[in-house]
């Protein structure tokens, strides 16, 4: 079945006089004799959504408390004093969580630049996971993944990818060669800016056995209610995605010729510099778009106090447009003029007439 008939069918219970959606297990604990002992452990509303993600990253999925639980399971995977390459423009949670690690002792973080493929692999040496992200966060450069994760392969290191921004149904990395990959299902997966969830998706066996002891052990564990709604966003993923994509094309195409705009980031724009990687490893270039202002970080804040359709929040994919100066954030990686905006289901020329008079004013 193709990506959208998955997702509106996959992990619904089976069999005659079954309910169409799974119900919300709160139960904390069971009756000896079954298959389930504690709610740490094991859920039925986990299992659900679970099923419905795996299916269509085509792997076995781990629902977490958040995605940086989901992220930091995955680091914790490693022995101490492992070695971990990391992109060098990742989310910024991620590049916390690593500096905090190294400055423990508990891991080696070496950063690279995931557009040079070379460099990316040559990092590689003696390292025991090489972390990705494919477009990145919020700079939206983008990563050969099947190159690197050969590459990494060849060293003997694992392969780990954000798959948040892109989701599976524009990008599916364990068919690239990736060996895990994480979500913040907070983000495009839920897609209604009301819970905070996150997953990791692996081939079964070992890998996974060892993030769900992580799981169980480290207490990072979601709510029922939360992978019960991130059930129900992740079935109107393919439409909410598709329309969203759109817009944001159109949006990237209409910001790189306006005055108040020095460069647009977008991977889908033909002169992008990702865009020939992204058109060969991607079914869509996603429903994010990065600008830098001209005038740096004072007029970017500008315009985030302009705006009176978009709103200015941090986080992304909901169904509502979202914009935010990344750079304001110690240790970002974004240059200070950037926005990323991530765009949501509002009709196109509504939200490029806010755009435009946001822009034009913060020019004044």
């Amino acid at each position: 079945m193709r990506p959208a008939t998955v997702a509106a069918h996959a992990g619904r219970p089976g069999g005659p006089g079954a309910a169409l959606n799974p119900p919300i297990d709160l139960s904390s604990t069971y009756r000896d004799g079954g298959p389930r002992v504690y709610g740490r452990d094991d859920n039925a509303t986990w299992e659900a959504f679970e099923a419905a993600l795996g299916a269509l990253e085509g792997g076995a999925a781990l629902v977490f408390s958040s995605g940086l639980a989901a992220i930091t399971a995955v680091f914790e995977t490693l022995p101490i004093g492992a070695t971990v390459v990391v992109a060098g423009g990742a989310y910024n949670g991620t590049r916390r969580w690593c500096a905090d690690a190294a400055s423990r002792g508990r891991l080696a973080v070496r950063t690279v630049d995931v557009t040079d493929t070379a460099a990316a692999v040559a990092a590689c040496d003696g390292a025991a996971l090489v972390w990705l992200e494919s477009p990145t966060n919020p700079c939206l450069d983008v990563a050969d993944l099947g190159a690197i994760a050969a590459g990494a392969h060849r060293r003997g290191t694992l392969v780990a990818v954000d798959n948040t921004l892109p989701t599976p149904l524009f990008q599916r990395p364990l068919g690239l060669g990736a060996d895990v990959v994480v979500h913040s299902v907070t983000k495009w997966l839920g897609g209604h800016s009301d819970l905070v969830v996150g997953a990791t998706v692996t081939p079964p066996g070992d890998l996974f056995e060892r993030l769900q002891g992580r799981r169980s052990l480290f207490g990072g564990v979601a709510g029922p209610v939360e992978a019960w709604l991130a059930l129900r966003g992740l079935r109107t993923l393919p439409a909410r995605l598709e329309r969203a994509s759109a817009t944001a094309a159109e949006l990237a195409v209409r910001l790189r010729t306006h005055p108040g705009v020095t460069r647009v980031r977008y991977p889908g724009l033909p002169d992008d510099p990702g865009h020939a990687v992204a058109a060969r490893q991607m079914d869509g270039f996603g429903a994010v778009v990065s600008f830098e202002v001209r005038g740096g970080a004072a007029a970017a804040d500008g315009v985030c106090a302009a705006v009176e359709l978009l709103v200015p929040a941090t986080s992304l994919g909901g169904v509502e447009t979202l914009i935010e100066r990344r750079g304001r954030y110690e240790g970002e990686s974004a240059p200070p003029g950037l926005l990323r905006m991530s765009v949501g289901q509002e009709h196109v020329d509504d939200l490029w007439e806010d755009l435009d008079r946001a822009l034009c004013r913060a020019a004044r």
